[in-house]
């Protein structure tokens, strides 16, 4: 190996580790360093779990709701688009990554020749004797018909040659490359967190659409009895007008009553079937009708349970935070290979092989050659093309820091909102379901009196009213309640056991 390509190694090995990209420092500030707490907010106990770290098959306490999830997992859609994007990025840093090692590739050639130049040429590399019709004496290099060629002047000439090298690969003495890999890297951890934050979404969707079909369940359960009441209350005030005792007036206004809910009975179970239809894309497969829920009830479908720790640190750990992180140290990578352009290019090509007359002697003593080419580029005039890239490169830094940024706020924002909300839905389930409990009272006592002769039908019609709204809200606050732990679950990065 010459000295010219000793130096160059030389100083390839001292400037291996130059690395042009700016130190990486996480952003802070973009949020409050703990959760909204007191007032409206509630407290969790200080013994409460992480319900970041509860398990969704511990999480979610309806069988039914569990295997739906399951299967969802294993069928949508948009997950497996997720685990293809991973693959994708895998793909593409493994591509990149080969940039890190000289690319080494093995050659052979054969040549055959009558030329006679080339039989000349040949002859002048060879060795003979001098004998014959040569000008060389003694054992000097013959020039005509040595033996070291094989021949005469008209004989054909067999060249063959083997070599093994790497051709072009760049000396990264100022860190292009590794980050370029880098940011490959991140590419890919950001994809992996962009795959478990959909996972996440993935089962607070299904939870919430089936929760929303069994709410629609019950509405429709609601429906049917009132249904029934208001068709009494119509029959009974046709009854009378009939034998004129009542007007027509109470008979058209409790027929009012009748229609509307028969026009909530057909909305809600044309309602019903679009449920099921969201579930179904949702799962990815039709979901098998004994996993279907019947209604909401009030047995618990979630595990009630506030996290223990309510530092906005936890929000740091949702993959789409994480997400947004890994792309932001992509981008401080990028800026590194930005920079490395404007420094020269150092290149290597080098091989090692044999060459020989014949295969037998290929690899005979005295055979083997080598080769090393060292080359420098350095960039002096490019019209401002490696300036735009590192400007570029800085911008996209920026908006990758905004948007981390963004993504934490978002974060703590829904955080707050389903903590918001948390704080005083149990009171509004506990007046919602007394203001229930007060209309039935009210309604029975009212149609009693009416038929007593006591108070007017209008005042009978009122109450039946008030009672069906009140049982409808009564499911709507059920179902607010139920979706809100499963969007604080969410929201706090459950999900992923």
């Amino acid at each position: 190996m010459t000295k010219a390509m000793i130096a160059v190694l030389a100083g390839a090995t001292m400037l291996a580790g130059c690395n042009l990209a700016p130190k990486y420092v996480r952003p802070a500030g973009a949020a409050p360093a703990t959760l909204p707490q007191g007032g409206i907010y509630p407290s969790a106990p200080t013994d409460a779990p992480d319900v970041s770290k509860i398990g969704w098959r511990d999480f979610f306490l309806d069988s039914r709701l569990r295997q739906v999830i399951e299967t969802g997992l294993a069928n949508n859609r948009d997950l497996r688009i997720a685990a293809g994007n991973v693959l994708q990025a895998r793909a593409q840093l493994r591509a990149q990554r080969a940039d890190l090692v000289p690319t080494t590739a093995i050659t052979g050639s054969a040549t055959y020749t009558n030329n006679l130049f080339g039989a000349a040429g040949g002859a002048a590399g060879g060795t003979g004797t001098g004998t014959g019709g040569g000008t060389g004496t003694g054992g000097g290099t013959g020039v005509g018909t040595g033996a070291g060629v094989g021949g005469s002047s008209s004989s054909n000439l067999e060249f063959y040659s083997v070599n093994a090298g790497f051709s072009a690969f760049e000396l990264d003495l100022f860190g292009r490359v590794r980050n370029l890999t880098r940011a490959a890297q991140e590419q890919v951890f950001a994809s992996e967190e962009a795959q478990r934050s959909a996972r996440i979404s993935l089962i607070a969707e299904i939870a919430t659409a089936w929760l929303t079909m069994a709410s629609d369940q019950e509405q429709l359960r609601v429906a049917r009895q009132t249904l029934d009441t208001f068709k009494q209350t119509l029959d009974l005030t046709t009854a009378q007008f009939r034998i004129g005792v009542g007007s027509e007036l109470e008979v058209r206004q409790a027929e009012t009553s009748y229609q509307a809910a028969r026009n909530d009975i057909a909305a809600l179970e044309t309602q019903i079937a679009r449920d099921q239809n969201a579930l179904n894309l949702l799962v990815g497969t039709t979901v098998p009708q004994d996993q279907l829920p019947a209604e909401l009830g009030t047995d618990a479908k979630t595990r009630d349970a506030l996290p223990g720790d309510l530092s906005s640190e936890v929000l740091l750990r949702r993959p789409d935070v994480l997400r947004a992180e890994h792309l932001l140290i992509a981008e401080n990578a990028n800026i590194g290979a930005a920079r490395a352009a404007f420094f020269p290019t150092i290149s290597l090509t080098a091989t090692i092989g044999t060459i020989g007359t014949a295969l037998s002697n290929l690899f005979a003593g005295g055979s083997f050659t080598y080769n090393g080419a060292p080359g420098v580029s350095l960039p002096l005039f490019d019209g401002g093309r490696n300036r735009g890239n590192l400007e570029y490169a800085r911008a996209s830094q920026k908006v990758a820091v905004a948007t981390y940024e963004q993504a934490i706020q978002t974060a703590f924002r829904e955080v707050a909102d389903a903590l918001a909300q948390r704080g005083k839905i149990g009171e509004q389930i506990e007046a919602q379901g007394s203001r229930a409990n007060a209309a039935r009272v009210a309604a029975r006592l009212s149609e009693a009196r009416f038929r007593a002769g006591v108070d007017s039908f209008l005042t009978t019609l009122d109450a039946q009213r008030t009672a069906y709204a009140a049982e409808q809200q009564l499911v709507t606050t059920r179902l607010t309640q139920a979706s809100n732990l499963v969007e604080l679950y969410r929201s706090l990065g459950g999900g992923l056991e």
